[in-house]
């Protein structure tokens, strides 16, 4: 059965513990659940729904297009006791597994353990901070892809980045460095965010918008909420916006900065809100902004998109500018960014983003692009061994 493993870089389990489970012990640990793990399967009958965040929306959009069978997204656990395991559906699986310390890429005997018992997925995805070397070599014989999910284009050391099949970018700078670290490794700007979009989450609704700006965006500093206040402050005082923040640190910070220049801005969370809430709200506004610079192509681009709205853009956001078109938005610098949403709200018929979206950017398009591209890598690998 085919299989495709994403590992993300996310730690749950607090407070960690100073001692994990030796690899002999996980090893007799996962072969005493080997009967029962193998008895999930997908059925004929299932739906295979394309929905989550960005971390479950590609592997999920594997499954549906046939590519593989089912999917397990792997995180990190830090306490004692048993990482847990969600069975989500007969095709995903959610697993954590102990770590072996907290110094990225991370290392895990546990998830070696894992590995050996049930074997290399066919499709093996490492975001963020990575895993440690001999994670990868286990999985000599999978399909291995890369992304950052981050502004860096790689965020683990040449050990671990050259074992890498495709590296997935978020612009075409980005691949430029992987390409000068890696000469021949084969790139695609492919960012997994706003690429594998799901029309189904994020529509229009009909019904008034009594914001005229929506930021969907972590309360933390790389998201510059202060490029919107500070242009807020520049613009009438009847000009209405909302933050939704689905974790970080500076909430409270923030709000208190939009009370200090007297602006009219709303908030919610953290913690944060269901994908249909965040749908709802998106709906209560006229237009979204993505403020950041040192950001990755961020998912809520394509997603505000899908639910009608334009979206102004920072004019030095690093990835995910060539989502910005004349039918999607704009883009501004911070000091003229109070200018610049003040023309789109002028104009905002002029604007068709879901359309836009659907036309090139949903998962159906990008999982096409993705087939193709480790098609392409394997026929060339197999030519090479051939020659």
């Amino acid at each position: 059965m085919r299989k495709i493993v994403v590992i993300s870089d996310f730690q749950d389990g607090w407070p960690p513990v100073s001692t994990v489970p030796t690899k002999s012990e996980r090893l007799a640990a996962w072969a005493s659940t080997f009967a029962d793990d193998l008895a999930a399967r997908p059925t004929a009958e299932d739906n295979v729904e394309v929905k989550g965040s960005y971390l479950e929306r590609m592997p999920i959009a594997c499954v549906a297009d046939g590519l593989v069978d089912r999917a397990e997204i792997w995180s990190h656990w830090l306490a004692s006791g048993p990482p847990p395991t969600v069975r989500e559906s007969s095709f995903l699986t959610r697993r954590s597994f102990h770590l072996d310390g907290n110094t990225p890429p991370f290392s895990s005997d546990d998830m070696l353990a894992h590995i050996e018992i049930y074997g290399a997925p066919d499709i093996l995805c490492v975001w963020g901070l990575g895993v440690d070397e001999e994670i990868l070599q286990a999985c000599r014989n999978s399909f291995k892809i890369y992304n950052s999910i981050d502004a860096p284009a790689l965020r683990v050391p040449f050990a671990t980045s050259r074992h890498f099949d495709l590296i997935l970018t978020g612009s075409e700078e980005q691949s430029r460095e992987v390409e000068a670290c890696h000469p021949g490794k084969r790139t695609a700007v492919l960012p997994i965010g706003p690429e594998f979009a799901a029309p189904s989450m994020f529509y229009p609704i009909e019904g008034a918008k009594p914001y005229d700006i929506i930021y969907v965006a972590a309360a933390q500093a790389y998201k510059r909420h202060d490029v919107l206040f500070h242009a807020l402050a520049k613009m009438p005082k009847s000009v209405r916006a909302l933050c939704v923040f689905g974790y970080g640190d500076r909430s409270d910070q923030l709000r208190q900065h939009a009370a200090e220049l007297q602006i009219d801005v709303d908030f919610v969370g953290p913690p944060g809100v269901s994908f249909a809430e965040v749908n709802r709200l998106m709906n209560l506004a006229r237009m979204g902004v993505v403020c950041g610079v040192d950001d990755g192509a961020p998912a809520v681009l394509t997603e505000y998109m899908l639910a009608g709205l334009p979206v102004l853009a920072n004019a030095e956001l690093r990835c995910g500018q060539q989502y910005i078109t004349p039918q999607t938005g704009a883009t501004a610098t911070s000091d003229e960014f109070h200018i610049a949403i003040a023309q789109m709200l002028s104009r905002l018929t002029d604007f068709s983003p879901r359309d836009a979206v659907l036309r090139s950017w949903t998962w159906p398009h990008s999982i096409k692009k993705l087939r193709q591209l480790i098609r392409a890598e394997q026929s060339a690998n197999k030519e090479a061994r051939v020659n």
